[in-house]
């Protein structure tokens, strides 16, 4: 019986550190590949965000400029957006809406969802329109970019390829711990 309560004691102290959430930076560059034919998809519907709150202002300083250079620098590519932020990270799959340029109408130029979920390795599903309008604002052509169940590794850039649109997405912990040095002794 005291076996037992120690036991559940242990589990209240430590059950809540292994289940919360924890801070990470989230980065991401949204590309066309200009070599792949452009696949014209249905418009975004009217509620592309699903209810998920949108990113606005909680923007960080992005980390990944020299791979958004050499990808301008290359003509096989197109840059649409890149997007840092930090936001908390568990085993609940937490959902972000993206935006980028001038709404119209409820519909961004490019707009999508990126839903979340730590574990041993983070699963993605990202859902993302280019739109193009016309000099109504009414949205005349679509590209969509859809990837669900993405299983990825952390702390490493990740490609997700839609075919003529890819994501690279790197997810890093902000509070990790930094590995730490080998002993002394084993350093030689």
């Amino acid at each position: 019986m005291r076996v037992f309560r120690i036991l559940s004691l242990l589990l209240v102290v430590l059950a809540p550190s292994a289940f919360a959430d924890s801070l990470y930076q989230v980065e991401m560059i949204l590309v066309r590949q200009n070599a792949e034919p452009v696949i014209n998809s249905r418009a975004a519907p009217e509620n592309w965000d699903a209810g998920a709150p949108r990113l606005g202002e909680r923007m960080s300083p992005p980390r990944l400029g020299n791979i958004v250079d050499k990808l301008r620098a290359d003509a096989n590519y197109t840059v649409l957006a890149h997007k840092a932020w930090e936001q908390n990270l568990g085993e609940q799959p937490v959902k972000v809406a993206i935006t980028d340029g001038q709404e119209q109408f409820g519909q961004f130029p490019i707009e999508g969802v990126l839903s979340l979920q730590l574990g041993r390795f983070t699963d993605i599903d990202a859902d993302f329109w280019i739109n193009q309008f016309d000099g109504n604002g009414s949205v005349i052509a679509s590209e969509h970019l859809s990837q669900t169940d993405v299983r990825t590794k952390n702390n490493q850039l990740n490609y997700l390829d839609g075919g003529h649109l890819a994501l690279l997405i790197k997810i890093t912990s902000l509070t990790a711990k930094p590995p730490s040095a080998p002993p002394p002794d084993l350093q030689d």
